[in-house]
């Protein structure tokens, strides 16, 4: 695999787009670190690190609202391995006007790109979410 976060995000918009409640990711500490933020911004309910055999696991329990709707409504990766892509703290996105989250790797670790925009540091755009 070449690229883990593309399929950690393509696993979660599989697993939404036929309802299922949760979704199991092989584990990485980076992985595992976006799956946080996620959980923190409320995108999902439950994130944790789980044994099955002699693989680690993420389970990510997904959020849906009263009609059924998954809340993450669209998961894009930015930053590829073919093409990286970096941001100063003056050139953070905004994703839908602030209504969206960019999740950035600063030397800090992961965190949003709101956040990294309050601590003035840049860093890889890893991926947006809305």
């Amino acid at each position: 695999m070449t690229d883990p976060i593309a399929d950690m995000l393509t696993r979660i918009r599989n697993a939404q787009a036929v309802k299922q409640l949760e979704v199991l990711i092989p584990y990485s500490r980076v992985k595992f670190a976006l799956g946080e933020i996620l959980q923190q911004e409320g995108y999902v309910k439950k994130i944790t690190k789980t044994n099955q055999g002699a693989r680690q696991l993420v389970k990510i329990i997904l959020s849906y609202n009263e009609s059924g709707e998954p809340v993450i409504k669209s998961l894009r990766r930015i930053s590829k391995p073919g093409k990286r892509v970096y941001r100063r703290r003056e050139k953070l996105p905004w994703v839908l006007q602030g209504m969206g989250m960019a999740v950035m790797s600063t030397s800090r670790g992961l965190m949003t790109a709101k956040k990294a925009r309050k601590a003035g540091l840049g860093g890889e755009l890893l991926c947006e979410i809305w």
